[in-house]
């Protein structure tokens, strides 16, 4: 990445992330809504504290730079990218139970069920869920009902089981059953791709661009989700745990299965770099309109943390 574009890149990404935190305060802090009866204390801090909790914000960056690229209605974006934060943060809250992956630290900092209680981490992780629907579903998020219901559909395809946690689902058996090459392509795709792919898509599907423009997008998404999980699996192997916010060298511990640790560190360094090529490409149609996507895609590859 060019060291213009990486400083445009840095700074339009802690520009978006701020916006994203503001938003998720006010939600989370707003008085009851219409249909509410009451929002306990000890859930709502809970909640906070999964999501106010730091982190780069990625996935909404890509959602409102998705969507900037078709000069899309930027609240309503923000409000979908807010929505798909809460949802990824739940999956993170889950994902350090003691259950699934059993994480004492995320972003630095206590996870949430080791804060709270592990009952109260489970139950601010659903009402996260729900509450990314709800953000879509209101008539705030300023689109058409046709579309809010299409973003909602989509959202639930790549968070439920053919998405998000069904891969989950296949990391945790890939602990007992170690899965072939395309067993591990298919469960990253799933796990973690499924978001990504619905977030870069989202920002078509916000500005009702064309389904040529949404597939574009959608490849785009698919190819940096597998850029990010490589990268990440990459980063397990080779960061320590003060780099990374979080414990690392915990999938060769559990005996799970990643394209980096079955290929080598030189191969995913590699692949990565074809990866890029590959996002960059699928943005050629855009332009210069397409460079902060473009620096995006780059910064995944690389990362450090």
């Amino acid at each position: 990445m060019l060291k213009d574009d990486q400083v445009a890149f840095e700074s339009a990404l802690f520009t978006r992330a701020a916006a994203v935190e503001v938003l998720l305060r006010q939600v989370l802090d707003a008085p009851l809504l219409s249909g509410e009866i009451a929002r306990p204390e000890r859930l709502m801090a809970a909640m906070r504290h999964g999501v106010l909790n730091g982190g780069k914000r990625l996935r909404p960056f890509l959602v409102m730079e998705s969507a900037a690229l078709f000069s899309a209605n930027d609240e309503a974006a923000l409000r979908v990218a807010a929505a798909l934060e809460c949802v990824h943060c739940y999956s993170l809250i889950h994902d350090d139970l003691p259950a699934m992956d059993d994480d004492d630290l995320r972003r630095g900092q206590p996870t949430v069920h080791k804060a709270f209680d592990e009952a109260t981490a489970i139950l601010a992780g659903d009402a996260l869920l729900t509450l990314a629907f709800d953000i879509i579903a209101d008539e705030a998020t300023a689109l058409p009902a046709e579309r809010r219901a299409e973003l909602v559909l989509a959202l639930a395809r790549a968070a439920g089981a053919g998405g998000m946690v069904g891969g989950q689902t296949l990391d945790l058996e890939a602990e007992r059953k170690r899965p072939d090459e395309a067993g591990i392509i298919r469960l990253q795709a799933m796990k973690t791709g499924a978001l990504i792919r619905f977030a870069c898509e989202a920002g078509a599907i916000i500005a009702g661009a064309s389904a040529v423009d949404r597939e574009r997008l959608a490849e785009f998404g698919s190819a940096i989700g597998l850029a990010f999980q490589l990268a990440d699996d990459l980063l397990d192997l080779t960061a320590d745990a003060k780099q990374m916010g979080k414990a690392t060298k915990k999938d060769a511990a559990a005996g799970k299965a990643t394209l980096a640790a079955l290929h080598g560190a030189d191969w995913a360094r590699e692949q990565l770099h074809g990866l890029i090529d590959q996002a960059h490409a699928l943005l050629e149609p855009y332009g210069e309109q397409a460079d902060l996507l473009k620096a995006a895609a780059t910064f995944i590859a690389t990362r450090s943390s």
